[in-house]
C-alpha cells in the first residue's frame, strides 16, 4: 500500500528519535540569502548538538566549512568535504580520494588548447587559481577562503613532485564554453569522473568512486556504528540525490531541484527562510 506523501511525513514524525545522525549540505540548503548561517539556524543546531551529531557535508573544501562549524559549535564533529572526496574527523583523515594526475593533465591540456576557461584546482586545504579573475573573486566572496594564485601547469608540476592529485577541479566560464567542456569530459572521462553542473556556468569534477553517500557510509561504519535508516539528511541539488534517497529521512528544502524533491521523504521551507532549522525544530525541538 502506497501512502500519500503528507501521510508518510506524518508517520515519520512519530519516529523522530530513531534518527541518531544529521547531515546537511551547505550551499542552497543551510545558508540564508546572504550565504551565511542565520541566528535561528545557529540556535537550533546548538540546541541539538549534544543529543544528535550534526555533520556538514559539501562540495566545499574543509577550510570553507570550518568557520561554519565554529559558529555552530560543532568543531568536534567530522567534516565531509569535496562531495565525499575527503572525510575528516577533526585532524584525522578518515578517507581521501583524488583525481589522478593523468586525468588532471588531460583536462588542463584540453582547456588550454581549446577554451581557456577558469580552472580552480583543490587539494585538501589548498585552493589554486590561475589568476584573481571574476570567477575567483566570486568564489572568494562565497566561501570566505582566499586562494593561492598559481598557474594550472605550475600546480600540476608541484603535485607531480609530491604525487598529490586533485580532490576537486572547479571549471567556471561562459555557458557555451562550459557546454563544450562538459561534452569533452563526458566523452573522454565520463566513466572515470563525476561531472556535476551546479550552474550552467560551473562544472565540478570529482572522482567517480565517491559521493556524499559513500562518505556517510564510512562514518556510520567507522565512527558511529549506525545504519543508514538512522540518518536524517538535508539537501537541494543533484549531488544530494543519492544521499537523500538512501538515508532514513531525506529532506529537501523548498528551493531544491524538482528531481531532488521527488526522491526526498519530506520538503521543508526555502533555505533562505531557515528551512533546515524549521524542520529540525518541528521534529526535535517543538518547544522552541
Amino acid at each position: 500500500m502506497v501512502l500519500p506523501q503528507k501521510q508518510v511525513n506524518l508517520l515519520n514524525q512519530n519516529y523522530t528519535m530513531d534518527y541518531q545522525l544529521i547531515c546537511s549540505d551547505i550551499d542552497g540548503t543551510l545558508l540564508n540569502k546572504d550565504r551565511e548561517l542565520s541566528q535561528a539556524t545557529i540556535n537550533t543546531i546548538q540546541a541539538l548538538k549534544n543529543q544528535i551529531p550534526f555533520v556538514l557535508i559539501s562540495s566545499r573544501m574543509p577550510e570553507a566549512m570550518r568557520h561554519l562549524q565554529k559558529q555552530l559549535s560543532i568543531e568536534n564533529q567530522p567534516l565531509i568535504a569535496y562531495n565525499g572526496g575527503l572525510v575528516l574527523d577533526q585532524e584525522q583523515v578518515l578517507s581521501s580520494t583524488e583525481i589522478s594526475l593523468t586525468q588532471v593533465e588531460k583536462i588542463l591540456e584540453y582547456n588550454q588548447e581549446h577554451l581557456g576557461v577558469h580552472l580552480s584546482l583543490y587539494q585538501e586545504d589548498d585552493w589554486f587559481v590561475p589568476r584573481m579573475d571574476y570567477w575567483a573573486e566570486r568564489e572568494y566572496r562565497n566561501t570566505k577562503v582566499e586562494p593561492q594564485v598559481l598557474g594550472n601547469n605550475k600546480v600540476l608540476k608541484k603535485w607531480t613532485k609530491t604525487r598529490f592529485g586533485a580532490h576537486k577541479i572547479m571549471c567556471m566560464g561562459e555557458e557555451e564554453k562550459m557546454n563544450q567542456l562538459f561534452n569533452f569530459l563526458t566523452e573522454n572521462l565520463g566513466e572515470e569522473l563525476h561531472l556535476y553542473r551546479s550552474k550552467p556556468t560551473y562544472i565540478e569534477i570529482a572522482p567517480k568512486q565517491i559521493s556524499k553517500l559513500t562518505a556517510i557510509d564510512l562514518l556510520l561504519a567507522e565512527k558511529y556504528q549506525l545504519q543508514r535508516q538512522q540518518v536524517m539528511a538535508f539537501g537541494d541539488n543533484y549531488n544530494d540525490l543519492e544521499m537523500l534517497k538512501n538515508v532514513g529521512m531525506g529532506v529537501a528544502v523548498e528551493n531544491a531541484k524538482p528531481e531532488v524533491k521527488l526522491v526526498a521523504n519530506a520538503t521543508t521551507t526555502n533555505a533562505k527562510e531557515d528551512g533546515v532549522a524549521n524542520y529540525l525544530r518541528s521534529q526535535f525541538l517543538k518547544h522552541l
